[in-house]
């Protein structure tokens, strides 16, 4: 996975979940597309409802991660990515690193 997405703008206002334990920026592309490029912050235990179906590539850290529906939490470390069904949710717990990630909106 490459360290910079090219050819993009980023908007300018940060998206803020979880009293600040998660930041990101929206990314656009020429297309019309959009991704996400965020930090989970250390020690968090979040949960995200999904509207549309989402692909999260984690850039940096490791994670455990419960997609609902799922028995048990997986770990995702740098490099590795999974994916989230539309109308569903995911618990994400962060250890005593951050966790970068991109997310794909739309990609399974």
């Amino acid at each position: 996975m490459s360290d910079k997405i090219d050819n993009v703008s980023v908007g300018k206002k940060s998206n803020v979940f979880f009293d600040g334990k998660c930041v990101s920026h929206s990314v656009f592309f020429p297309d019309g597309s959009r991704k996400t490029v965020g930090v989970v912050l250390p020690n968090s235990q979040l949960t995200f409802n999904v509207g549309v179906p989402e692909l999260m590539e984690i850039s940096a850290g490791t994670c455990q991660v419960k997609i609902a529906g799922e028995s048990s939490f997986k770990t995702y470390a740098a490099g590795s990515s999974f994916n989230v069904a539309a109308n569903s949710s995911f618990d994400i717990h962060t250890g005593a690193d951050a966790v970068d990630y991109v997310c794909s909106f739309g990609s399974n």
